[in-house]
């Protein structure tokens, strides 16, 4: 047991390292028991203890694994989570620098923002349903902390979800005011288009997703609080992203939200 929980430790401190640094490290899932989520998301937990011991701000989390495709491909049955700070919002339009994320890749998303407090584990749809205050369109700017995006499921979960930064849309929309489940996405690079997809594809709704997370956080003693930001999760195909590219993702009763990102 002791052996495990060093390398636990071992595997955040690499992690946290290549935050700093920049440069990716190895796959850390040979540290951890074959298949032990629980162990990944300890990883998870001591990075959030050290960044919160650091003054950064916890304001939401985001859902990662809601296709089933991608699921069946890192070999699980559900999502993951991972913590979003104050530090990862950018500002839509504003340029994101070079080096900003590690091996940056793009995906479009619902995102909720809370009206209220979360803190029950036995939640149903109605109780997420009027604790939502209002969805914008979102991009997610995803990043690896692994070289070469080499990942199974232990190493981005340890990776606090392969995230990176997000952008948030200017158009708050209620729910009662757009179709959640049939909203569709388009994703433009460069004014091509590079992804599509819907809000079902998406756990078979945002919502849905979002439910699932918020009865995981009461669980593990996180709850979700009033004014938090929940990315719900990819409506279409992830996309890397290069510099200078500009991306524009546009959701239907949504409007449209803007990713730029700087030059060499």
């Amino acid at each position: 047991m002791m052996g495990s929980q060093t390398n636990i430790e071992k595997a955040a401190e690499e992690i946290y390292q290549s935050y700093l640094s920049g440069t990716p490290c190895d796959p850390i899932r040979d540290l951890l028991p074959d298949g032990d989520v629980d162990a990944a998301y300890q990883v998870q937990e001591i990075n959030t203890g050290k960044w919160l011991s650091e003054g950064r701000r916890l304001v939401g989390r985001k859902i990662g694994l809601t296709s089933k495709a991608v699921q069946t491909q890192l070999g699980v049955d559900q999502p993951d989570y991972g913590m979003l700070f104050a530090d990862m919002d950018v500002p839509d339009g504003e340029e994101v620098g070079i080096g900003k994320v590690s091996q940056p890749k793009v995906e479009a998303e619902v995102a909720f923002v809370l009206a209220e407090d979360l803190d029950e584990e036995q939640l149903t749809a109605a109780d997420i349903i009027s604790s939502i205050d209002y969805a914008v369109a979102a991009i997610e700017i995803v990043g690896s902390r692994i070289a070469n995006w080499d990942i199974r499921i232990l190493d981005t979960i340890a990776d606090n979800a392969s995230s990176g930064l997000f952008v948030l849309g200017h158009q708050p929309r209620k729910l009662s005011e757009f179709d959640p489940r049939q909203c569709g996405m388009v994703m433009e690079r460069r004014g091509e288009p590079v992804s599509m997809g819907a809000g079902v594809a998406c756990r078979g709704s945002p919502v849905t997703a979002a439910l699932w997370l918020a009865r995981k956080m009461a669980g593990v003693g996180r709850p979700l609080k009033k004014g938090d930001i929940i990315l719900s999760g990819a409506l279409g195909p992830m996309v890397p992203v290069e510099p200078g590219d500009v991306v524009e993702a546009r959701i239907e009763g949504l409007g449209s939200v803007r990713a730029a990102f700087a030059a060499r």
